[in-house]
């Protein structure tokens, strides 16, 4: 690790947003995408509506890096049992290969939504103890397809 030298000679002071920054994410954005690659990210969103046309259940997503990250997936209450996170899922890793996604990964809170994750292909790829407190973060992936390398 190098040491940096200031000007003028003091150390330089902290200023505290409570906006995020643009310009920090824009300068990690660049730094990574110089040592990984664009993220070439795509967003994806999909309703699902009823015959009155309220919303009934969605996925938020976006592909980045050739993987789908599922960033929301909600089913109302009245609605759930019927399958239809079970379709969202399937319908946005369908959009996600289409896209050339290899992959996709999620997180949530709850034990019996990471056992309907499992049963969905998801596998088990990490947890964060007490996030929040008492309860735990669960991370899963799944693998899509097979990962061709690009080139000759």
């Amino acid at each position: 690790m190098s040491s940096r030298k200031f000007s003028s000679g003091k150390p330089p002071s902290f200023e505290v947003s409570a906006n995020e920054s643009a310009e920090i994410a824009a300068r990690l954005g660049a730094e990574v995408a110089a040592r990984f690659g664009p993220r070439d990210e795509a967003p994806l969103s999909l309703l699902l509506r009823d015959e009155a046309g309220a919303l009934v259940a969605g996925l938020n997503g976006v592909v980045h890096w050739r993987w789908l990250y599922i960033r929301h997936l909600w089913v109302a209450p009245e609605a759930r049992g019927q399958g239809l996170g079970t379709r969202l899922v399937a319908a946005a890793e369908a959009a996600a290969r289409d896209k050339g996604a290899v992959g996709a990964y999620i997180d949530t809170f709850e034990a019996a939504v990471a056992a309907l994750y499992e049963k969905l292909g998801f596998s088990r790829v990490g947890e964060i103890a007490d996030f929040p407190v008492g309860r735990k973060r669960i991370f899963l992936s799944k693998r899509l397809g097979r990962v061709e390398a690009d080139g000759p």
